[in-house]
Order: C-alpha cells, then structure tokens, then sequence
C-alpha cells in the first residue's frame, strides 16, 4: 500500500462529515494513526485538533504535521480511554468533536516486526505501545482454558478449543515466538475452504484485542467522550469488527433511550437521553472505496450529538478474560 493511501482513512469523508468542524472548534483524533482525520479536520479554517496514540511510531509520523499546523494541532502519546484528562490537561474542559477509528492500523499491520498479522513473518508482539505483556508472553503463560476463552470471545472462534489445545502442546516442544509459527499451528486444527478467510485471523484478532485491552478501552472512551463533548458536539466512531461495533452500537441506544420508569417501577426514572443518534443504520464504505482498499469491507461509521443532558453514570466493564489476571496467573 503506497503512503499516500494510508494517509486516507476508511470512511473518513465521511466521519469528518458526520462531525462538521467548524472555526474556533476543538476536536479530539482518539486515534491519530497516520493523520488522515486531523489533516481532513484541519482544512476547515480554525480548527484545532488534539490528536492521541498510544503508539510512538504514529505520533512521531505526525510530527510534519504538527510543524505545518500553524500550532493548531497537539499531538500527546496515551491512551485514548485518558481522552477527558487529556484535553482538560490541553486546557479544555469541552470540545466540539471526537472521532475514533477503532483497532489495528494498515500501518501496524504492514510492519512485519509489530507482530500483527499472519501474511509477514515476524515477532509475535501485537503491542500497540512498546511496553507490556506481547502476544508471545501470553501464548507462552495463559493456561488452556484462559486461550481458549481469550480466542472464543475476542476472536469468535468456534474452534478455540482445539487451537488452545493445538499451541499448549506446541509450546511444550519450543517456545512459539513468530507470527508464522502460530499461524501454522492455527491452520493444522482450522480447516478453510477456497475463498474463506485465513485459518489463523480470528486467533490473531483475539490475541490483539487481548494484549491492547482494546474493547475495554473502547467503551472507555466512550465514556470519556460523553463526558468532554459539548452540548451539540459530535461523536464519531469507525469500527472494523462485529465486537467494536456491538460495543459503539449498544452505547449509543443506551445513551439516546428516552421514557421514564416501567409499570412495575413507576418511581425508577431513566436518565435523560445524553445523545442524539445520527445515524439510524452504520454507514458503510462504497463499493470504490472496497475495491481500492480490501481492508475498508467491514468498516462501519456510527455518529451521534451530544445533547445538553448530563453524562449517564459510567457501567461496570463486562466480566471477560483480562491481562493482569492472566499475566499474574488467574
């Protein structure tokens, strides 16, 4: 892929649509990646973007960006769950847009020696940052049962199972320490036919989702946003997989529900609706934007407006396998 059609994020006319920037806004890039949100919000006259990563890589890719910005972008290396800290640590309490596009990036993707995919050979690493557990540490420590949840709920896999029992058996012979020789040992136990995905895609998917804490730091966000959007602020959020989807999906119809009690608890008031949806049904890419880039065929765009409703109490995160309890052994 050329660096000029990485710098085009999937669905981005369309979420800087979603959020139309205006002069004098602020917005928030949740995932700067290679600047393809920040550069299409700053061509509105302006604007100012806070642009967060947790890879060093990205941010250090977007430094030509910054010098070229006139001072109206800043980019900061974190988590984009800290999104609400890190504008208030920018100086603003409020800002006018986020947008999130969520998971792996072509970038990452297209380097053999972050681990990501199946198709380069190379470290299993899958980290999005340069510290914390890899995938490899947690192929070499998780227990059968903890990869085969880890695999079934972050990865879909029907098959997790056999491939947890497949790697806790390879492992005993050698340490698996390459993207390759995971993927072989996914495909002897997942058949494919012609046409199907790769064998080892849902079992990389898991493994990355797992080591980044990612959908943990998705509905983080998400929260997060709710809190720092201005009444009228716009929240829009690229999603790649049913699981992220789910996720935006689900917050989004919580926080627009309107209505107060049931028959049964009368007194029990719902609270007030903190977003508007607007978009009924995901946007999805084009069939041109397909054919250009493969990547682009599951993506979906979901946006909604901040109402002047206050913040709904942030929920407890869903009880599923995480990787401070693998790592310090369940």
């Amino acid at each position: 892929m050329s660096k000029d059609v990485r710098h085009i994020p999937v669905l981005g006319r369309e979420a800087v649509e979603m959020l139309a920037p205006r002069d004098g806004g602020v917005y928030v890039d949740a995932t700067f990646g290679a600047g393809g949100y920040s550069r299409a919000i700053l061509g509105t006259a302006g604007t100012r973007v806070i642009g967060i990563d947790r890879d060093r890589t990205a941010i250090a890719g977007g430094f030509d960006l910054v010098d070229g910005s006139d001072g109206r972008l800043t980019l900061v290396e974190d988590r984009f769950s800290n999104l609400a800290d890190i504008c208030a640590g920018q100086g603003f309490e409020t800002v006018d847009g986020v947008v999130m596009d969520v998971g792996v990036s072509s970038m990452q993707l297209d380097q053999a020696g972050r681990g990501f995919s199946f198709r380069l050979d190379g470290r299993l690493d899958m980290r999005m940052a340069d510290h914390g557990p890899t995938a490899a540490d947690i192929i070499a420590k998780a227990s059968d049962a903890e990869l085969a949840d880890i695999i079934y709920i972050f990865g879909e896999e029907r098959h997790s199972r056999a491939v947890a029992r497949a790697i806790v058996a390879a492992r005993k012979e050698a340490p698996i320490t390459t993207t390759r020789a995971l993927a072989d040992i996914v495909a002897r136990v997942v058949r494919s036919k012609p046409g199907d995905i790769h064998p080892a895609t849902r079992t990389f998917q898991a493994l990355r989702i797992f080591v980044n804490e990612e959908l943990d730091e998705l509905q983080l966000a998400l929260q997060a946003a709710e809190r720092v959007l201005k009444p009228g602020g716009r929240l829009a959020v690229v999603s790649f997989h049913s699981l992220e989807d789910r996720i935006a999906k689900d917050f989004l119809n919580a926080r627009s529900k309107t209505g107060g009690g049931s028959r049964h608890l009368p007194e029990v008031r719902q609270a007030m609706p903190s977003f508007r949806v607007l978009t009924k049904r995901p946007v999805a890419p084009t069939e041109q934007e397909v054919a250009a880039n493969p990547r682009a065929r599951s993506a979906k765009l979901r946006a909604a407006e901040r109402t002047e409703a206050p913040a709904h109490a942030a929920g407890d995160l869903p009880s599923w396998p995480r990787l401070s309890d693998v790592m310090r052994g369940g």
